[in-house]
This record gives structure tokens, C-alpha cells and sequence, in this order.
């Protein structure tokens, strides 16, 4: 069986607005570690556990934790009550006051590849108030594993691509590339990689 996780000689060739020296690559995969769960997990390039998440069949079905290699709980996002559409609140840790940001899933036929527009909230992330963050756009297509993250001057702050096959073997969907920029904290990226899952998943309209 392929391995999921990057090679270390994998390719990595840099994308105009993308330096390839500084940029972190992920191996996402769209599978929980646990047994009847479901949910994401992450590896760095070497192969190692960064990120995982977990959703048990029976939990909240409006709230996804993204957590670190040990399980504890980094970002918490949540799906907005009462509103109109898809409105997600992303929290710091476990809090459930003061998000950090909001996400919606615009209604645009001007842009219909824009996918999510992110708007800064009131909380602290790591030490810094997200007010002094920039607001975020998703652009392109989720099911066909290939979005960018810009920022509020246009520049390409992350990348969801497709993973290279590996001797011939092709990945499918479940497993892909996210390309995160120094600028951008990579648990952070792979909150909007959640985001997009619960917008535009399997078990939703594809975009």
C-alpha cells in the first residue's frame, strides 16, 4: 500500500507567490486514527503526526475540534446558531466566547470560484489579538482538491493541491497537499481545510 505521508524526495517545486524554501507542506488525509470516527490527519514532511481530528458518529455534529499530535485541543470551530447559510465561529483551544474569526459561504454569481470569505473576530490566538490579523478569501475548488488562502492585499497565503502519486500509484481525494506560508500559522490553515470540508465535503454540494 502507498505510504499516505510525504517522501522526503517528493517533489515540491514553488507556485508563482509561493517561496519554496520557506513553505511548509502537509500531507493531509481525510481519515480519523480512531475506530469509528471520522476526521483528518495531518503529517509534516518527514512524516510526522502534526495535527489530527477526530469526530465520534455520535457527537456534535456542529462542532469540530482541531487538536495537536498529542490531543490537546488547538482551534474549536463551531457552526453559528441561528443564521442564515453556512456560518462557522473558530475559537482558540476550547473557548466558546471571543472567536477568533467568522466564516461564511458567500452567495456570489460574480465569484462563483470564490468558495469562503473569513472576517476577524475579538480573540486572542497564541498571544496576539486576531483584530490585528488580516481578513482571509478562499478561492477555487475543494472537491477537486485545489483552493488558495489570499489575504487582504491578494497575496497567497496557503494552497490545497493534490498529492503527487508515488510510483505510479495515484492518491485519490482523501489525501492531498496543504502549502502553508510563514506568514500564515499552519494550524490556522488547517482550520480552513476543515471549514471547507464541512461547506463542501462528500455529503455536501461540490464546489
Amino acid at each position: 500500500m502507498t505510504k499516505v505521508f510525504p517522501n522526503i524526495g517528493a517533489s515540491n517545486a514553488s507556485r508563482p507567490g509561493y517561496d519554496g524554501e520557506k513553505e511548509e507542506v502537509l500531507t493531509v488525509w481525510r481519515k480519523s486514527l480512531l475506530f469509528n470516527c471520522s476526521g483528518f490527519t495531518v503529517f509534516d514532511k518527514k512524516g510526522n503526526l502534526v495535527f489530527r481530528v477526530d469526530n465520534y458518529a455520535s457527537g456534535n455534529k456542529g462542532e469540530v475540534v482541531l487538536m495537536d499530535a498529542a490531543g490537546k485541543s488547538l482551534l474549536t470551530i463551531r457552526r453559528k446558531k441561528l443564521s442564515l447559510g453556512d456560518h462557522w465561529l473558530v475559537f482558540a483551544g476550547e473557548e466558546s466566547v471571543n472567536p477568533l474569526f467568522s466564516v461564511k459561504k458567500p452567495v456570489n454569481f460574480l465569484n462563483s470560484r470564490l468558495l469562503a470569505q473569513l472576517t476577524v473576530g475579538g480573540g486572542s490566538w497564541r498571544g496576539q489579538s486576531s483584530s490585528r490579523q488580516p481578513a482571509y478569501a478562499i478561492e477555487g475548488s475543494y472537491s477537486q482538491r485545489s483552493c488558495v488562502v489570499y489575504d487582504d492585499k491578494r497575496r497567497p497565503m496557503a494552497e490545497i493541491r493534490r498529492k503527487e502519486a508515488v510510483g505510479g500509484v495515484a492518491f485519490g481525494q482523501d489525501v492531498f497537499r496543504l502549502v502553508v506560508q510563514p506568514e500564515l500559522d499552519a494550524a490556522f490553515a488547517m482550520a480552513l481545510v476543515i471549514l471547507l470540508e464541512q461547506m463542501f465535503g462528500s455529503r455536501r454540494a461540490s464546489s
